[in-house]
Order: structure tokens, then C-alpha cells, then sequence
């Protein structure tokens, strides 16, 4: 049946293999259209190694957590700007042209910041490159959705996630392979710009989507497509299906009297406002848990927990993206078995355990951080801006001694240098410039010291890499994914459209507040305390969502419309239809 929601089952895997034998054009098209969620991915996750090297190269960056929150952020910035046009451009031009200004806004982006000469050149690319992701976030499913056989139609849709999470672990095999290379940071930004092109070459073979072309009165040209993508003896029938659903629709539209009416009818109704409000605290909750803290900031984070070297960073980084690939196929088989609220309630009750975790372990690392050696401090220093001007400061007054932890938080910006026998003996604080970096790594072998600026040396890293992972597989198969299977199902047909748009802006207003803000948290209340708080807001949306977010596993469209209208709806109460 044309139109509606549509859930990858087993069967559908099995008919997918059986169709695209028959109908080859199926799996050119749901390709072509699927590296959308591919680029969404990659750009997702190269920025966390790319900024590794972006702070090397540029100082200013270096010194400013701001500005290196504001490089992630801006993306996501772009993405709401794209994904708000997106939906204009889509019902006015079409799905297909859509997808291509998104690949040459992407592609645009890439070049820009792989020739930008300064940290404002790569803002600027990010933003590019954030419209061109947040076109492409909505426009490719719903390309794929609306160009393939309805049987096959949630297999095709779930692919598509799948290689958002595929495209994240790219990206971490891609920053692995160019930290070696001169240029490093340029190769990994720009790198993007070749499957966005690949999606640009592929899409220009491809038709219009046939339900888009209807509702343009195209109605011959959206047939002829229909038959490239059924098999014969099913086209007449689709045909129909198709004429019946878009009719309905507009009719549906004329009534609703424009968008602003769309609104003001939607927001009148209970079961819209209810519905809404499980749908946007989902998207909100899948923001607000950290999870763009792990996947924008994963080497990052590796680095805070003593692994000072850029590629070992990325390597580790490599965990979690895996773990969340394989999540995301996990999700896809026991989502309609588990439940849509137990499963989400399940992730996030792990998510709680994880976070903690990893707060205890970041406490453990600053509370046993190796000392500041007054005489090795000396020897590599041997110049007047070679030694942290805070840890002058203190010597010379005679106060307490510094551990690693306050020589990175000084004000002025400082780094350790480990002892070369021993990380975890006390070490240099110095000045953090590229003379004390250079003073620092002197040397070759085991006598070659490792310089620290993110975190401090500690025998407790490993368990930072097992909370990480056990974070993600807590996360993907539940909070994930849940949330945007809820949203398909809690609002009625006629007002799909308007709520779908609010919960989605709200998702990516949720990301950019959490991408803008990681890292001058970690500075401000430590990694600690910054794991901490989202550990206590987790625990505080488990509480709402299991207040709020119905079940709405095995039930039709309209029972979850008739369950959120009941006078005495409880989101936590098992709802029988036939009551």
C-alpha cells in the first residue's frame, strides 16, 4: 500500500534479495540515494579526528576550546538551516534535485576547508557542508521511500541508517589512514567530497520520485518509473494505490487550509499534543544523553583519559564506532520483539550505569595524576617562557606541589611532559608552544618522553575504553534508533508532516547544544563532574520518558491515534484496543 510508515520485518530482507534479482534498477537507486545517509555519517565522525590535527596546525585553535566547539558545531548549525529549506525544496523543485544541490553544497564545503588557510575558512566549510548533511538527512529516506516497492520498503529505509553508522566508521578508518600523511587534517575534510560526487554522477541516471511526479500531475512520467521498479504483474495495481494515496493527501491539505493551519489544528487536538510531546522529548533525549559527545569527540575524550598520541587516539576511537554499527543492526532485528518504550527505557537505564562509570573513572585519573617535578620542569625549561607561568608562580612562593591535572587547567594554557622511564613518575609542566612540545619529545626510544595536553598519564585508561564502548551499546540498539520509530508512529496521518518538522529541528537544536558546550564544560567541572551531569540528566529523562512515551509496538495507525485520545491515557498503562 502507497504512502504511511514502514518497519523493517525478516521477511522483508528475504524479499529484498528476491526482488533486487528481478528488478536490478531497485538496488541502483536505493544506493544512489543511500550514500546521502553515508556522507551524513562520514562528516558526523571526521571531524573528531580531523580537530586533533587542526589544533596542532593552528594555535589559536589550540588555546580556544570555544573556537574548536564552534568548528564541530557548525555543521549542525548548517543542518538545521538545511534540513528546514530541505523540506521547501523538496515539495517545490523535487526529491531528486534536492539530493543534488545537497551533493555540490557538500562537495563545495570539502574543497573549502581542505584549502582553508584559517580557523574561520573552516568554519565556513562546516556550514556548507552542515546545509548540504541536513538536506540529505531527510530528503534521501524519503527518496528511497517513496521509489521502492512497498513490501521491500522498510529494508531499504533501515539501509539507509545503517550506512549513517557505516559512514561514521569510514571516517575513523579514513582519519587512521592520513595521520601519517602531510596535510593530514585536509585529506580527511576533503576526502568527503568524493562520494559526494560518486551520489551526484549516480543521481543524474535517476528518476524523479513517482509520488512526488503525481502530485505534480505528472502522471505519465511517474508511471513509466513505476514500471522500472515493479515487477509486471504488480504495476497496475501500484498505480493505483499511488492515484488513491496522493489523492487523499491533497484533499487532506486543501482541508488543513496551508501550514499555518496545519499548525494551529494540530496543536488544538489531545492526541496531537500528547503525541508531541512523546515525540519531541525522544528526539531531545537522544541528544541530551552525550551521545555527539562520544561520536564528535570520541579521540578526544580517549585523549582525557591518557592515551596523549593522536593516531592511538583514533585507533581506540575505531571501538566506538564499530560498536555503534553493530548496534544499529541489532536495533533492526528486536525493535518489533522487545518493544519500542522497553527497549529505550532498557538503553537508557544502561546509558545511566555507563555514564557514572565513566565519571568514576575521570575522577580516578585527576585523583592519581603524576606529580610536577621542580628539578625536571628545570632541566626543560632552560628558557624564560619555557615553564608554565602558573607553576613559576607557585615554586617560587613556595606553595603546595602541582600534579599533572592543575598543570592543564592552568589558565594560560599548559602541558605535561611525562618522565621518559616511567608516565606515571612525576613530570616537566611547561609552556604549551611548539618550543617545549619540540624540548619535550627530544630524543629517541625509550628515551623519547610523551607530551600531554588534553589529559593526564594513568594506569585507568583502559577502563575509560570499556565504559566508552559499554556506553555505546547501551546507546544505539535503544536511544539510537527508538526515537525516530516513535516519531513515525505517535502522530496522526494529517498531521505527520508538522510534527515530524518540530521534533526534528528540536533533535538538532538539542545537538548543536550539546556540541557547542562539551568542551568548556570539561574545562569548567572537570571530565568528571562534565560525565557526571549528563549522568544526572539521563537519570532525569528516564524518569519523563517513562512518564510520557506510550508502547506502540503492534498497534495500527489508528489505535495509537484512539490509545492518545482515551480520557484515561496513561503513557505507562498497557493499552488494549479492543477495550
Amino acid at each position: 500500500m502507497e504512502g504511511g510508515i514502514h518497519k523493517a520485518e525478516s521477511t522483508e530482507f528475504r524479499d529484498l534479495l528476491y526482488l533486487t534479482s528481478k528488478q536490478p534498477f531497485i538496488l541502483r537507486l536505493a544506493f544512489s540515494a543511500g550514500i546521502g545517509g553515508l556522507l551524513f555519517g562520514y562528516d558526523t565522525g571526521v571531524i573528531s579526528g580531523a580537530l586533533l590535527y587542526i589544533r596542532d596546525d593552528f594555535s589559536q585553535v589550540e588555546r580556544s576550546t570555544v573556537l574548536q566547539e564552534t568548528i564541530v558545531s557548525m555543521a549542525v548549525a548548517g543542518a538545521i538551516v538545511g534540513a528546514g529549506a530541505g523540506g521547501w525544496m523538496n515539495d517545490r523543485f523535487g526529491r531528486r534535485p534536492s539530493i543534488l544541490i545537497a551533493d555540490l553544497l557538500f562537495l563545495a564545503g570539502s574543497i573549502v576547508m581542505c584549502f582553508a588557510p584559517s580557523p574561520a575558512v573552516i568554519i565556513a566549510g562546516r556550514v556548507l557542508v552542515g546545509l548540504g548533511v541536513g538536506m540529505a538527512s531527510m530528503t534521501s529516506p524519503l527518496y528511497i521511500s517513496e521509489a521502492s516497492p512497498a513490501r521491500i520498503r522498510g529494508a531499504l529505509v533501515s539501509t539507509n541508517g545503517l550506512l549513517i553508522t557505516a559512514g561514521q566508521f569510514l571516517s575513523y578508518l579514513i582519519n587512521l589512514a592520513f595521520t601519517k600523511v602531510t596535510g593530514t587534517w585536509r585529506w580527511m575534510l576533503g576526502v568527503a567530497g568524493v562520494p559526494a560526487l560518486v551520489q551526484f554522477v549516480l543521481m543524474l541516471a535517476l528518476p524523479e520520485s513517482p509520488r512526488w511526479l503525481y502530485r505534480k500531475d505528472r502522471k505519465a512520467e511517474a508511471e513509466e518509473v513505476m514500471r522500472r521498479i515493479y515487477p509486471p504483474e504488480e504495476v497496475e495495481a501500484e498505480i493505483e494505490a499511488l492515484r488513491v494515496s496522493v489523492e487523499a493527501d491533497m484533499a487532506q491539505e486543501r482541508s488543513l487550509g496551508g501550514a499555518g493551519g496545519t499548525l494551529r489544528k494540530a496543536l488544538g487536538s489531545a492526541v496531537v499534543r500528547r503525541g508531541l510531546t512523546a515525540g519531541v522529548l525522544c528526539q531531545v533525549a537522544q541528544q541530551l544523553v552525550g551521545i555527539n559527545t562520544v561520536m564528535y569527540y570520541s579521540p578526544t575524550i580517549v585523549q582525557l583519559a591518557g592515551f596523549a598520541s593522536n593516531s592511538t587516539a583514533l585507533a581506540l576511537s575505531l571501538v566506538t564506532s564499530g560498536l555503534n554499527a553493530a548496534g544499529s543492526v541489532v536495533s533492526m532485528f528486536f525493535v518489533d520483539k522487545a518493544g519500542r518504550r522497553r527497549l529505550m527505557l532498557l538503553s537508557l537505564a544502561g546509558i545511566v550505569a555507563c555514564l557514572a562509570m565513566l565519571s568514576g573513572v575521570f575522577f580516578a585519573v585527576d585523583t592519581h595524576s603524576p606529580d610536577v617535578s621542580i628539578a625536571g620542569t628545570a632541566a626543560l625549561s632552560p628558557g624564560a617562557n619555557g615553564t608554565c607561568p602558573e607553576y613559576a608562580l607557585a615554586a617560587a612562593a613556595g606553595g603546595e606541589e602541582w600534579t599533572c591535572t592543575q598543570c592543564l587547567r592552568a589558565p594560560s594554557g599548559c602541558g605535561f611532559c611525562a618522565d621518559a622511564a616511567d608516565k606515571l613518575l612525576p613530570g616537566a609542566c611547561l609552556a604549551a608552544n611548539d618550543a617545549a612540545r619540540r624540548a619535550c619529545r627530544a630524543g629517541t626510544g625509550d628515551g623519547r618522553r610523551e607530551w600531554y595536553a588534553r589529559g593526564c598519564p594513568s594506569s585507568f585508561g583502559w577502563l575509560a575504553l570499556v565504559a566508552l564502548g559499554a556506553y555505546i551499546v547501551s546507546y544505539s540498539p535503544g536511544m539510537g534508533s527508538v526515537p525516530w520509530l516513535i516519531n513515525s508512529e505517535v502522530y496522526p496521518l494529517r498531521f505527520r508532516g508538522v510534527c515530524g518538522g518540530i521534533a526534528a529541528v528540536a533533535n538538532w537544536a538539542s545537538n548543536l547544544l550539546v556540541t557547542q558546550t562539551f568542551l568548556s564544560m570539561t574545562q569548567e567541572l572537570g571530565t568528571a563532574g562534565t560525565f557526571m551531569l549528563f549522568c544526572g540528566v539521563s537519570a532525569g529523562l528516564f524518569i519523563l520518558l517513562f512518564l510520557v512515551v506510550p508502547e506502540t509496538k503492534g498497534l495500527q495507525f489508528e489505535e495509537v491515534e484512539q490509545m492518545l485520545g482515551s480520557k484515561d491515557y496513561k503513557a505507562w498503562k498497557k493499552f488494549n484496543p479492543k477495550a
